[in-house]
């Protein structure tokens, strides 16, 4: 009995070093993989999962920048709101070496474009790391407000850039109306409440607004490309400009193909991986894609597809490779 104890209690104390040493070797794994998975889920369904080691963060300006109103994974433009979160996450990713901001936008909106334009700028200041531009199409009004922010300024040749201003439009009805028979009424509390059919006191009202706007493009203009606020004004009439144009006028500082731009990016920061958010995929979509692959296939579709792939002289597999 006495030798059967010793061996019993032998065995418990083997089971209880191995319980143990399997204990933390799986808590270290189970570290390891959340260490090695950063990928977040930001608004939109967009997805963040940047790389384990030293990268550049491309973040899109693509499309009218304005308010993003829906949450959906189909929305196709630019994301104002997941752009902001992408660039919180930047901030805090000290992987990230740096960003190539890539603007193709005719412009937007006044509030959406500053909150991007002041957004970069705490990257900057918060990492001490740089942002690099390149304009693609079009970097115009809103667009180039928020490449103001980046510390060097690539254009494609065929760029069209500038459109430094402010615009408020709207359309009188009045005539129309007239012509129609109807006639418009309002009660206001004041006289400038309904702005429909325009003064021209409310036109002067509203004229000041746009040069406050105006003004406040202009000293972001300034201090983004180290201009006077007059020289600045001489070229900010709401006109765009040329690459050519724009490098003489000192509104960008090189013209150069996005790939030679990336690989003079590559160069400076000391890495070639570049990284940007993965594109979101519809829910319905992929609940489609996975319900086909479970339904087997009827006899109907194996005979169709055998005489296809008799007909082509290529098997499936093979022809879907080469496409």
């Amino acid at each position: 009995m006495k030798k059967k104890q010793i061996g019993g209690l032998i065995i418990a104390a083997v089971l209880f070093i191995a319980v143990g040493v399997s204990s933390v070797l799986t808590n270290a794994v189970s570290e390891r993989m959340l260490e090695s998975s950063v990928e977040t889920l930001l608004t939109g369904n967009y997805t963040f999962n940047a790389p384990l080691s030293d990268y550049i963060a491309v973040v899109r300006v693509e499309g009218t920048i304005q308010e993003q109103t829906s949450t959906g994974a189909l929305d196709s433009g630019y994301q104002h709101t997941t752009t902001l979160e992408y660039i919180d996450h930047l901030m805090e990713d000290s992987n990230n070496k740096g960003i190539l901001l890539y603007v193709d936008s005719p412009g937007g909106t006044v509030y959406e474009s500053e909150e991007l334009y002041l957004k970069l700028k705490e990257y900057k200041e918060t990492t001490d790391r740089p942002v690099w531009d390149y304009m693609a199409h079009y970097a115009a009004s809103g667009g180039y407000m928020v490449s103001m922010a980046a510390d060097r300024i690539y254009a494609n040749p065929n760029t069209v850039t500038g459109s430094i201003g402010v615009i408020m439009s709207g359309y009188d009805l009045t005539g129309l109306y007239e012509k129609l028979g109807i006639r418009y009424v309002s009660i206001t509390s004041g006289e400038n409440k309904d702005s429909s059919q325009l003064t021209d006191e409310q036109i002067a009202i509203y004229q000041t607004q746009v040069d406050e706007y105006y003004n406040k493009f202009v000293g972001i203009v300034s201090e983004g490309r180290g201009m006077s606020e007059d020289d600045v004004k001489a070229l900010a009439d709401g006109r765009t400009y040329t690459a050519k144009q724009a490098q003489e006028n000192g509104l960008i500082d090189e013209i150069s193909l996005y790939e030679d731009m990336k690989d003079a990016m590559s160069k400076e920061f000391g890495t070639d991986e570049f990284y940007e958010l993965e594109t979101p995929v519809s829910v319905w979509s992929s609940l489609f894609a996975k319900a086909e692959e479970i339904v087997p296939k009827s006899e109907a579709q194996i005979l169709t597809e055998t005489a296809e792939e008799m007909e082509s002289g290529v098997p499936m597999y093979y022809a879907e490779q080469l496409q």
